[in-house]
């Protein structure tokens, strides 16, 4: 029996070679390449053409979602699967607008985890725990609320300025920045610089508190 092909992307190494270990251990699945990022993802997806894309809600360069979303560019039969520590309503109907297959949780457990991947393999969808509420809920018109309309941001971030963000956020340093977009670390200075500018504040910390608090990424 042919194996389920996968391409796992997380920027996290020790959490891919986890999950890697993990899909592995059934001798069903086979995880053919790996990427750091999502648009590393897509490329990786473009060569290999594997039957699943998982791919970690959070990623610098391109979100998970992101990737999702140009995904049949890349790899028309290729299925993605959204991987994410948040069961937020956001997420999840974000990621089944990405046309998403699947949306499970990172302390989903190695038997679902399995499940999900042989069931999305089959041509069905896959909304693991209380995900699949959330689903369900949409797609049966109940009182779940429609998503808002994005707020406006108004200190007019540019995207590569929001990643950094995001990046800086997660406690990343300047030199690990550079190295996942390929810039100087210079580069990444002068983009900082120019966030802190126009969020109006003086220190990396302020720059982080006030992103935080007004969910600017």
């Amino acid at each position: 029996m042919e194996k389920i092909s996968v391409v796992l992307a997380d920027d996290h190494v020790l959490v891919r070679k986890g999950i890697k270990a993990m899909l592995e251990s059934d001798t069903e699945i086979n995880v053919v390449g790996e990427a750091g990022n999502g648009s590393e993802a897509l490329e990786v997806a473009g060569a290999l053409k594997p039957d699943i894309l998982i791919l970690d809600i959070r990623m610098p360069v391109m979100t998970g979602l992101e990737a999702a979303e140009k995904l049949s560019a890349y790899a028309p039969a290729t299925k993605a699967v959204i991987l994410s520590m948040h069961d937020s309503e956001e997420y999840v109907l974000q990621a089944l607008d990405s046309g998403a297959y699947g949306y499970l949780l990172k302390d989903t457990d190695k038997n679902e985890f399995v499940k999900a991947l042989k069931q999305i393999h089959t041509g069905n969808k896959y909304f693991s725990g209380a995900v699949s509420n959330v689903l369900a809920n949409r797609l049966l018109n109940t009182k779940t609320p429609a998503r808002p309309a994005p707020i406006e941001d108004p200190y007019s971030l540019t995207r590569r300025e929001k990643e950094i963000l995001r990046m800086v956020i997660d406690g990343q340093h300047n030199k690990q920045i550079s190295e996942s977009f390929g810039k100087s670390v210079r580069t990444i200075e002068t983009h900082r610089f120019n966030i802190m500018k126009k969020l109006g504040v003086n220190n990396a910390i302020d720059m982080v508190n006030k992103a935080v608090k007004e969910n600017l990424v």
